[in-house]
């Protein structure tokens, strides 16, 4: 009997890792004040109907500030606000370095001299000009210059709901733009590019669509080729590697022999130093091929499961098409907390007190303890996303556990989406909390560190700027591993019903154990997914170019490409993902299923038959190869031992130092020295490191238990 408790799939429920639950509820009332605050403070008003440059809100009578010229005003019939030059902008204060007034209404045409704006003043009874200045006294007075807006002044539009009289002509946002995209250096290409974008939004919207049916239609492909697209992708991949290093070793061995003499002297330089680039790309790609073709020689055995993985995922989008719309709730979920957030925000920056700056004009501040809300707010940003995220992963976790560990496939809930919802929200928030708290705590810093490195860039030393990028690395590598083991622990939350320790401790035991075979998937899965999303986003792109070309309203397409193809891959990454969600759950559960059964009366396995037949095939290969007896014949070991896959890493060492032999045999002079050195290093740094840390491995697993 082993002391070690046994997974129980979906035998009872129970709420898990409470006190996050409470701790996160605190921290959303936290939220909550925030935005309450800021409302009760004027902000909202302010945010909404907009306010002068005295402290005046549009639209309404306003108190007198003490101290503060023309404040206190009735601005009841002056509606919305404008600014004397609203191109004039601060990026770094986010905000218009601008007189901003309250008017009547906003200029819908241009107004090219003064004489224009006092004849818009007298018709429309909309004072463009500062509150001292009078409409008649604007041609005549000395300080119209000042007092007045910049001209000409640009035709403009209220924005809706928040009264501000915005620039109707682009001008503005290019000028935004080329102080955002430094590299631009022609201004007149970066307003072409801008007006591309501007005119072509039907094509883009028509493509962005294209995209999510092409992503749907992948989806379904995937369904029905599984059996042959890994391998054809595997033989394309290798076939690729080995063409593309044999060609820059050709390119590189002929311009070599190519005599020097014919070479100008003042090419010769840029001769050698494409000589040595070369020699520098062949080298990475033999050692990247090297790696790539012994990766897939060892997983070779270990594809077959990725192909039942994901034939069985095909399934499951069957019983479950619910699943296909998860990436759709997830989205409409973040949009709202993020409009809410932003809305927030913006209701922060106007909330506080009046405070006259330096150029006599007011702003309202928050002083005190509270004006550290920013960061409060910031760091809700980043948990509640999160969270958000977290909640889809556990919902799809819960319904592929539903349907993996119901054996009668006729006996499924009706909605598992659904049920797995309710489960989710009466036992495991708390469990969600948890996890998503442990990304924040990881995200945060990084993105500190980033902040630092972009407002020191140019400025620290090589040392400074190496060390940042490393620990930025590093913290991202960290934050990704903590992603996949944190998507595991939900998937044996929603197995066992275990708190969020408890099942990491499980999930990571679990995936300890079958290291190789998370390899596998993780490499030939992973990159099978990614090539889909590059073939969304070509035949996306490519519709692009076809569409835009005969799109003669303007020059350049290149940003509105640019932005479908982004737009593409995000779409194609939201959708795949859910399948890639789907694959990892199904494994975990089918480890978990073949660890604590054996297919023999009252242990029966949970799989599906094209899983059985796996391991049955799995079996059978084991019982040729006569590993196993009567009895292993009743003990299925799909889990891979230590031993094996300490035998499976000398396999690699042998095809390793074999095919490194071949290749350093066969070259000469320069290049056998390089090649010797660089298989010195990888058999040092890459193989005994990883074939320590399989025997540490295998030292620390539990034997495998018989069952009689």
């Amino acid at each position: 009997m082993s002391s070690k408790r046994e997974w129980k799939p979906l035998e009872d429920r129970s709420c898990t890792d409470i006190p996050w639950l409470l701790l996160f509820i605190l921290f959303c009332i936290g939220m909550g004040f925030i935005c309450g605050f800021s409302v009760a403070t004027g902000a909202a008003a302010r945010l909404v109907s907009g306010y002068d440059s005295y402290g005046n809100i549009c639209g309404q009578k306003n108190a007198k500030l003490e101290a503060i010229p023309n404040s206190g005003m009735d601005h009841t019939h002056r509606k919305y606000v404008f600014f004397l030059d609203p191109c004039n902008l601060d990026l770094i204060n986010r905000k218009i370095k601008s007189v901003a007034l309250c008017v009547a209404a906003c200029p819908r045409q241009e107004l090219k001299t003064l004489s224009d704006v006092q004849k818009f003043a007298e018709i429309n009874g909309s004072a463009l000009c500062s509150y001292d200045l009078k409409p008649s006294e604007y041609t005549t007075s000395s300080k119209s210059s000042v007092l007045c807006p910049k001209l000409p002044v640009p035709a403009s539009a209220p924005i809706p709901f928040f009264h501000r009289c915005a620039p109707v002509n682009i001008s503005c946002y290019a000028k935004f733009a080329e102080a955002l995209i430094t590299f631009v250096s022609d201004n007149s290409v970066l307003h072409r590019l801008i007006s591309g974008v501007m005119t072509s939004k039907e094509i883009i919207l028509g493509l962005c669509l294209l995209s999510l049916v092409l992503s749907m239609i992948l989806m379904v492909i995937i369904r029905y080729i599984s059996r042959i697209l890994v391998w054809i992708l595997t033989i394309l991949v290798i076939l690729g590697s080995l063409g593309g290093t044999g060609v820059l070793w050709w390119l590189y061995a002929k311009q070599r022999r190519s005599p020097k003499e014919a070479v100008i002297p003042e090419q010769l330089q840029i001769a050698e130093d494409n000589l040595r680039a070369l020699l520098i790309y062949a080298i990475s790609a033999t050692v990247f091929t090297v790696i790539l073709f012994l990766i897939m020689l060892v997983m070779r055995k270990r594809v077959a499961l990725t192909i039942a993985l994901f034939h069985v995922a095909g399934k499951v989008f069957i019983h479950l098409p619910l699943l296909v719309f998860q990436p759709f709730w997830t989205f409409f979920a973040l949009v709202l907390f993020w409009v809410y957030w932003i809305m927030t925000l913006l209701f922060l920056g106007t909330a506080g007190s009046a405070v006259q700056n330096d150029q006599g004009f007011v702003e309202f501040r928050v002083s005190g303890p509270l004006q550290y809300m920013w960061w409060y707010h910031l760091v809700g940003l980043i948990w509640i996303s999160e969270f958000i995220l977290a909640c889809q992963q556990m919902t799809v976790a819960g319904a592929v556990v539903t349907y993996y560990f119901t054996r009668d496939k006729r006996n499924l809930p009706f909605t598992p989406i659904l049920a797995s919802v309710n489960r989710l929200i009466r036992y495991h928030l708390g469990t969600v909390a948890k996890g998503s708290f442990i990304i924040t705590l990881v995200k945060i810093p990084r993105m500190i560190l980033m902040y630092i490195h972009s407002q020191l860039k140019g400025k620290e030393n090589a040392c400074a700027r190496c060390v940042l990028k490393s620990c930025i690395c590093c913290l991202w590598c960290l934050e990704k591993c903590l992603n996949y083991l944190n998507q595991n622990a939900y998937t044996a939350t929603a197995i066992n019903s275990t708190n969020f320790c408890t099942s990491a401790k499980d999930a990571f035991v679990i995936l300890v154990e079958n290291a190789l075979r998370v390899a596998a998937i993780n490499t030939v899965g992973d990159f099978m997914l990614f090539l889909g999303k590059v073939l969304i986003v070509c035949s996306t792109g490519l519709a692009g170019i076809m569409l835009l070309n005969y799109q003669q309203d303007y020059t350049v397409w290149v940003l509105p490409l640019i932005i479908v193809c982004l737009f593409a891959f995000l779409v194609a990454h939201c959708f795949l993902s859910i399948y890639e969600m789907v694959v990892d759950v199904l494994f975990l559960c089918f480890a978990v299923d073949t660890k604590y059964n054996d297919g023999s009366p009252g242990r029966e396995f949970y799989m599906d038959k094209v899983l059985m037949e796996f391991v049955e095939n799995s079996r059978k290969a084991m019982k040729e190869a006569g590993k196993g007896g009567v009895a292993d014949a009743r003990e299925l070991k799909p889990m891979v031992g230590g031993d094996e896959e300490v035998a499976t890493l000398h396999e690699f060492h042998f095809h390793f130092l074999s095919l490194s032999l071949f290749t350093d045999c066969t070259s000469s002079g320069e290049a056998f020295v390089i090649c010797i050195t660089q298989d010195v290093l990888l058999f040092l740094f890459v193989c005994l490191p990883i074939t320590w840390m399989a025997e540490f491995l295998s030292h620390l697993r539990p034997p495998s238990v018989k069952v009689s």
